[in-house]
């Protein structure tokens, strides 16, 4: 199951132990699945550096769908408070940003 912030705040009491409330901080995402299951890796690509796995999320379809729901819905509405999100534009291995 799937919850937004506010679902959670609703009486769900979730452990969420110190080493995990840190988080881990990723520039990337590689993601694999099969018939009966979605693999994410989460990657952090850092310059002079091997990227490497920081965390593997292991997902079923379902959750997998319900996942790619909630992230649509919320950079919706991190969009309509805060701005569009800008990609950047690669050349020649430079990212830049268009005003």
């Amino acid at each position: 199951m799937i919850m937004s912030e506010n679902q959670q705040n609703e009486g769900l009491n979730i452990e969420l132990n110190e080493l995990v409330a840190q988080g881990v901080y990723a520039t990337g995402a590689i993601i694999n699945h099969s018939p009966s299951e979605f693999v994410v890796d989460f990657v952090q690509f850092l310059p002079g550096a091997r990227p490497s796995v920081k965390s593997r999320i292991i997902l079923s379809p379902l959750q997998a769908k319900q996942l790619s729901q909630s992230l649509a819905e919320n950079v919706t509405n991190f969009e309509k408070n805060f701005g569009e999100i800008k990609e950047p534009q690669v050349n020649n291995g430079t990212a830049t940003y268009e005003a």
